[in-house]
């Protein structure tokens, strides 16, 4: 495992299935999604194309710190339309950079305008913590004469 790697390398690994929402649907709808794939963002879809992201910040803020009903309110209304996006060629590094700058926990993962895969920042997190353990046990069997020559 390496510390620096791709973001494709990541997608090979996790997979790449994304669920998704339309515009046109509720909030709730999306809520009921994420809650039972145990996910924090949805990527809005529209004839095959990435027209925003949906994601439980939207919610807090949008709908219920606004007295809004989430029955009631369609995703276009409060989903984010400046999405960040990324490519499988992207380093997690770059990623995690971009993440921090836009303060967002999730990015799309784009191919020739298609979306392939979403990464969340638990997932770089995640690649990261164990790219520096491997780097870890891999310096202790070095300096204990451990390292295969």
């Amino acid at each position: 495992m390496e510390i620096t790697t791709t973001i494709g390398r990541i997608l090979y690994r996790k997979g790449s299935s994304v669920w998704s929402i339309t515009p046109g649907e509720t909030v709730y709808s999306g809520l009921m999604l994420m809650a039972q794939h145990n996910i924090g963002a949805l990527p809005v879809m529209s004839e095959n194309r990435l027209v925003g992201m949906l994601s439980e910040r939207d919610y807090a803020r949008k709908v219920a710190l606004l007295g809004r009903a989430s029955k009631d309110t369609p995703v276009s209304q409060i989903m984010t339309r400046a999405v960040i996006t990324v490519t499988r060629e992207d380093s997690v590094s770059d990623s995690l950079t971009t993440m921090t700058t836009h303060r967002v926990r999730h990015l799309p993962v784009m191919e020739d305008g298609k979306l392939v895969g979403l990464i969340s920042i638990g997932d770089l997190v995640n690649w990261t913590i164990n790219a520096q353990k491997a780097v870890i046990h891999d310096l202790e069997n070095y300096v204990t004469g451990a390292y295969p020559a």
